[in-house]
């Protein structure tokens, strides 16, 4: 196996193992961990939503710290993090100290996701990286294929403080290893060097952060709400949850599509393409009803595989590879404090109807659109 296959597929499962015990970890793990701590699980998943606000706060630090001193070393940090706040949330003796740890996974998502992986890649090939951030993604997705079914599996044999201990070993003894051993190092700038040569706000860049910010918004509101969504769309709660689990099919699959066809082909292309998958998903569903509801997760699977390859490889595309993990750090930062937000917002608009919720996700997705042929390579600035 090849160096760079080999960076790869230790970034990707890394990515795989971060997901799972951040973004996907409470949907298994919230009930048995806040009843068994005598509360409800409101407190559990607004820590949640403090998390994403820590993570929308670092993760311009973060960038810095790319540039100072590689994205290998900034992912290690992040996998101590994580095992840091599991290692709290398995060992809490009461409700206020498993909150603090959920809070805590934020420093990890802030420095430990995409972004910085992206970086390692762009730090290797340059503006050759497009198809190995692609490879990342599509084997980063397995943390949302099989993270809840994983932690289920723990949460069964040996309950749920054990389950956060194994995601925080799985950090500890795997990934924080191989990151320190196997990725590149990266002779990073002097601190002074990075201080004095900030990046500057372009209009690009704020249109593209814009992009971004409306992807995130629309992915996050559908990943906290498709089984309800699917539900006040005719379904049953039984085949809600077998069709949820094609949103996650059909972004490893699209993603592979990148991988083989479209990998030399303009990231715009693959970012404006995302952005009609949402609506013409959602307007199969709301005319066919429970028929049709599984195609709004097929739509929005579509729309994260590609957009979490657009993430990447469009900054790069547009701004080039200097200063790259910085850049990006910036650009969507925006995204991530809209994150914490989006399922707060969304609820209400489902709580209307669900062909209102899916007509305010389908208009952000077709403002996106709109927006994406403002983008030109530019010059860094």
């Amino acid at each position: 196996m090849s160096s760079v296959r080999m960076i790869v597929l230790v970034l990707g499962l890394g990515q795989a193992v971060a997901f799972a015990s951040s973004y996907y970890l409470l949907g298994v793990m919230a009930d048995p961990a806040a009843a068994a701590l005598g509360i409800g699980t409101g407190p559990v998943f607004l820590a949640l939503s403090g998390a994403f606000l820590v993570s929308a706060v670092l993760t311009p630090y973060a960038g810095q710290a790319i540039e100072r001193v590689g994205g290998a070393r900034v992912l290690a940090g992040s996998n101590l993090a994580f095992a840091v706040a599991l290692l709290m949330m398995a060992a809490a003796p009461q409700p206020l100290v498993l909150c603090l740890g959920v809070v805590l996974l934020g420093v990890g998502m802030g420095a430990g996701l995409y972004g910085t992986a992206f970086a390692v890649l762009v730090e290797m090939q340059g503006q050759g990286a497009r198809r190995a951030i692609a490879a990342v993604s599509l084997l980063g997705a397995l943390g949302g294929a099989l993270g809840w079914p994983i932690s289920r599996e723990m949460l069964d044999l040996a309950g749920w403080r054990a389950a956060f201990g194994f995601w925080a070993a799985l950090h500890l003894f795997v990934c924080l290893p191989i990151a320190l051993t196997v990725l590149p190092r990266h002779k990073g700038q002097t601190k002074a060097a990075v201080d004095a040569s900030t990046i500057r706000w372009s209009p690009t860049m704020i249109r593209m952060a814009i992009f971004f910010a409306g992807a995130w918004a629309v992915a996050s509101a559908m990943a906290a709400h498709l089984p309800r969504l699917l539900v006040d769309l005719g379904m049953t709660v039984e085949r809600a949850a077998w069709a949820a689990g094609l949103m996650a099919a059909s972004a490893m699959a699209v993603r592979l599509l990148d991988i083989t066809v479209l990998h030399r082909s303009h990231p715009i292309l693959t970012a404006r393409l995302a952005t009609l998958f949402h609506p013409a998903g959602a307007l199969l569903a709301v005319l066919l009803g429970a028929v049709g509801a599984p195609l709004a997760a097929v739509g929005q699977g579509l729309a994260n595989g590609f957009l979490s390859v657009a993430s990447g490889a469009l900054p790069l595309k547009v701004f080039g590879a200097e200063r790259y993990g910085m850049r990006q750090a910036l650009i969507l930062t925006p995204a991530r404090y809209v994150q914490a937000a989006a399922p707060a917002v969304y609820a209400l608009a489902l709580n209307v109807s669900p062909g209102v919720a899916l007509a305010l996700s389908s208009a952000i997705c077709l403002g996106m659109f709109a927006l994406s042929f403002s983008f030109r390579d530019a010059s860094p600035t």
